[in-house]
């Protein structure tokens, strides 16, 4: 049997110190039962008390054989230390790099006699049942394995196909929470998760259980399908997300008019946000889920408005490339912010700017509006 033993935390406020999670986060980890029996990963420091024992209930006087680490990160691994000294026949299996880094987080650790490496196509027979497990580098640490279970078809892939949100808050639109996660926390990997992708693309999969969110069971090829979209970088829709950094509302009023004329136009969907108010998670997803970004920007102390900054830096550092891009620049007397954005866009791969560029002093103007009507005509052409 395969037996969930997560926990949700509901009130963390911040994943990583940075993602809001409004709705809070789980930590996954699994039981594997054969003639041995397998834990799969520990959980964050916040719940490792509830963590244990729920174990230990599930357990119900057994003792676990081994600890399977599949990702070093500290939501995952908080409690290595002390599950190895409640259960002293446990030994621990991980990747060779995972088990040189478990000292750096746990200082006098001592793994002698106590632990296995494996490595690409090696198994861990649990009897009735075995464990294969795939090298994952950079998906999106570079310790990571993932493992697939030969008598369930479960693959259980760490953190790739996870997602925000606690799983106690019910249902919610998967591909908004993993589209959200994947875009911030895996996003610059893609080649790495296309790697990864084609290693398990024969596999007779039936379920697929990550390290957040839900455990996957019906319709995996679309799930796999918007992975595939996400780490090539792939445009899920023809549509245009609007992102404004505005001060006084000029900014603001003439991207929203753009906006407007977008949707007039009737091609392409549209998607406004405004990057002061928004958090930039929010729209770095929109940004990977687009065809095309138009950029508004006003001008501030001689550069970039600092969130329009902001948001490229995290479409740079996430890896996003090929979209076609429109800007708009405001400054009451020297603007700059269209030079700024063409330099930080001309540092991702395949960003084309569509001209015209447009720019406003102060707020839009009558005369303003030929311009952004011709920028809009561009973006949907």
């Amino acid at each position: 049997t395969i037996s969930y033993v997560g926990v949700d935390d509901t009130d963390l406020g911040l994943f990583e110190n940075q993602y809001p999670v409004p709705t809070g986060i789980s930590y996954n980890s699994y039981i594997i039962k054969g003639e041995k029996i397998a834990l799969l990963d520990t959980v964050d420091s916040r719940r490792t008390e509830e963590w244990s024992a729920l174990v230990s209930d599930v357990l119900c006087g057994s003792e676990p054989d081994y600890l399977v680490v599949l990702h070093m990160e500290p939501d995952h691994s908080s409690d290595i230390a002390r599950t190895l000294l409640r259960y002293p026949g446990l030994k621990l299996v991980a990747s060779r790099k995972a088990l040189d880094m478990i000292p750096q987080f746990f200082e006098g650790i001592d793994l002698t006699g106590r632990s296995i490496a494996v490595k690409e196509g090696d198994t861990l027979d649990l009897g009735g049942r075995t464990l294969t497990f795939f090298n994952a580098p950079m998906v999106h640490w570079p310790e990571v394995v993932i493992a697939f279970d030969s008598l369930d078809k479960v693959l259980f892939t760490a953190d790739a196909f996870g997602t925000f949100g606690a799983l106690s808050y019910g249902q919610t639109d998967w591909t908004i929470q993993a589209r959200r996660y994947y875009t911030n926390i895996v996003g610059k990997y893609g080649p790495q998760v296309q790697t990864l992708l084609k290693k398990v693309a024969t596999l007779d999969i039936k379920a697929i259980a990550p390290l957040h969110g839900p455990i996957l069971k019906d319709n995996l090829s679309q799930y796999i399908d918007l992975y595939n979209k996400w780490s090539t970088y792939t445009p899920e829709t023809q549509g245009v997300l609007v992102a404004y950094a505005s001060v006084y509302g000029g900014t603001e009023q003439a991207a929203l008019r753009l906006a407007d004329m977008i949707r007039a136009e009737g091609k392409y969907e549209v998607a406004t946000i405004d990057l002061c108010r928004q958090d930039v998670s929010e729209a770095v997803a929109q940004a990977f889920r687009m065809s095309t970004l138009a950029l508004a920007s006003v001008t501030y102390d001689g550069a970039l408005f600092p969130a329009m900054h902001h948001f490229l830096y995290h479409l740079r550092i996430k890896g996003l490339r090929n979209r076609r891009v429109g800007l708009i620049e405001n400054g009451s007397w020297a603007p700059v912010a269209a030079k700024a954005m063409r330099e930080m866009l001309g540092q991702m791969p395949g960003m084309e700017i569509v001209e015209p560029v447009v720019t406003i002093r102060s707020r839009m103007h009558t005369t303003d509006t030929p311009t952004l009507g011709a920028l809009a005509a561009s973006l949907t052409a």
